[in-house]
């Protein structure tokens, strides 16, 4: 039967084609359709919703707000909810951590978070160039596509994607590789037809790219070396922030301190759309409405965005649950690899891949674990990655649970080849 998603919607919709169902409710870790069967998630939203679905402390703040006539919509303007969020970041997330960090409201995505960073590093340093690297994603708009690795989203752009120098990633060229030598040679050597960038833009842990996971002390050469180099340093910490590797930061592991810090996804707490750009103080350069955007005073999301940060980072019992958990799903994910042959695995925290030799079965495992009641997806250059990304407040009950239909989808699609 035809439906109106078919006639009606764009044929650019993309996560209803693998998971064909109509979904209606959702509670922490599960989503229902609407026939009222359940389905455990481990995508959480893309990253979106680290705290669950419908988190009842989150939403009784929301329901609270919204009853009392709390403003909606403020652009802009100063309000009792940016306030209070304000300084909640402060207190629990910047200050003890050492970050003086100023904060800006851009329009509430990623992308556009993004965007912001970029212009804004080109303003402070007066140059164009920036480093990104080998399978980056930083989202869809034109400057953000620029610094993307992905062939296929960078086609989809139209027009040519410029002031952008790819870098190899960690691991990028194999084994034993030094992937800096290169770097510092171009970067040094007048004549390498580089041109001195503004800045670098990295992900810590590459998500959509296929669960690629940088070093502690490539991080901290790749400090290092822009630092040396009056190279501004930005994090897109949109995926693997929020606690999705742990610590709060996912740069904090490797004990460097980025020069701008972009958040978005799960800073909202409840799949609120709202973004922020952290940057340090003496690069708050900005005119007066020089980067804005109509939305970007969601004050709901302002209020959830505290609330979460209030309930989960007065203390580190989620980020130590976190790492906990996410040891549980390696050991799982290993015993799964080893098993079967033709795959392995990478990760850290709550983020984690299954990485298959043949790309093509990533596909067929994520189909048969949404048969059997389970949402991952896959990522990677080749869709050769099946990526786990559950909600940090799941149970190990329903992690377990998870990682047992997540065992059997392989063992259906693959068989025992070790």
């Amino acid at each position: 039967m035809t439906t109106v998603f078919e006639t009606l919607e764009s044929d650019v919709r993309g996560y209803c084609r693998v998971w064909p169902t109509v979904f209606d409710t959702a509670r922490g870790a599960w989503l229902r359709d609407e026939q009222g069967r359940e389905y455990l998630d481990f995508f959480a939203g893309a990253g979106a919703l680290n705290y669950g679905h419908n988190n009842p402390l989150l939403k009784a703040a929301l329901i609270d707000y919204i009853a009392r006539d709390g403003l909606t919509h403020a652009l802009d303007m100063a309000t009792v909810a940016k306030r209070d969020l304000l300084e909640t970041l402060r207190d629990l997330i910047l200050a003890p951590r050492g970050l003086d960090y100023k904060v800006q409201f851009p329009g509430p995505t990623g992308a556009n978070a993004v965007e912001a960073a970029l212009k804004l590093a080109r303003k402070v340093t007066g140059r164009t160039t920036v480093l990104n690297f080998t399978n980056a994603f930083h989202g869809m708009t034109l400057g953000a596509l620029a610094v993307t690795g992905n062939a296929a989203k960078r086609a989809g752009a139209g027009v040519p994607l410029t002031h952008a120098q790819p870098l190899p990633y960690d691991g990028y060229l194999g084994d034993g590789v030094d992937e800096w030598v290169w770097a510092e040679r171009i970067l040094d050597d007048t004549s390498s037809g580089v041109d001195r960038p503004a800045a670098v833009i990295v992900e810590t842990i590459q998500g959509e790219g296929g669960v690629n996971v940088a070093g502690v002390q490539w991080l901290r050469r790749l400090a290092e070396l822009v630092a040396a180099r009056g190279i501004l340093l930005i994090v897109d910490d949109v995926q693997m922030g929020c606690g999705r590797t742990g610590p709060f930061f996912s740069f904090e592991t490797a004990g460097i301190v980025p020069d701008i810090v972009v958040l978005s996804k799960s800073i909202g707490g409840y799949g609120l759309p709202m973004a922020l750009v952290l940057m340090k103080r003496e690069l708050d350069q900005w005119a007066p409405g020089e980067h804005n955007g109509t939305f970007r005073g969601n004050n709901p999301a302002f209020v959830t965005a505290r609330a979460a940060l209030t309930r989960y980072w007065s203390d580190d019992r989620l980020e130590l649950a976190t790492l906990a958990r996410g040891e549980r799903v390696r050991r799982a994910l290993t015993g799964i690899a080893d098993s079967v042959g033709g795959l392995s695995t990478r990760g850290r925290g709550l983020v984690h891949g299954l990485v298959f030799d043949d790309a093509s079965e990533a596909g067929k495992v994520s189909r048969v674990a949404f048969e059997e009641g389970l949402l991952v997806e896959t990522s990677g250059a080749c869709d050769e990655v099946v990526k786990l990304l559950p909600p940090l407040t799941i149970s190990d009950s329903e992690l377990d649970h998870g990682l047992e239909i997540l065992a059997r989808a392989v063992d259906i699609v693959c068989g025992r080849r070790g």
